[in-house]
């Protein structure tokens, strides 16, 4: 019955552990995976046309990014759907391209906050 209860509190330390590294947000190599994406790597780069400080990027075309603070769900509709001068991404990035730019914007801003 010892045996048992050490091994159910040690399953429920790991889950919280896990836990709490879910909610301390995205992992470095997944925001900077983001930031390359951003800064060149996409096509065209989101950061031709859009100022963001951290990617040192000052587009003109589109909106400041550091000013309007886009939360998640609005970062992945526009680089699904494009809007205005902007194209849509969805034939031209994976899903975990599209992810890792909008948890780099939405870090990089604190975005939805």
């Amino acid at each position: 019955m010892k045996k048992f209860a050490v091994s159910r509190m040690a399953g429920l330390l790991l889950l919280g552990a896990a836990g709490a590294s879910w909610a301390g947000g995205p992992d470095a190599q997944l925001l900077e995976k983001g930031k390359v994406l951003f800064s060149t790597d996409a096509v065209p780069a989101c950061a031709i046309c859009h100022t963001l400080q951290d990617a040192g990027a000052e587009g003109t075309i589109g909106p400041d990014l550091d000013e309007l603070k886009p939360d998640a769900d609005r970062i992945r509709k526009v680089l699904a759907e494009g809007m205005g001068a902007m194209p849509s991404f969805a034939e031209t990035l994976k899903p975990d391209e599209i992810d890792a730019i909008v948890a780099y914007v939405v870090n990089a801003t604190g975005g939805g906050q």
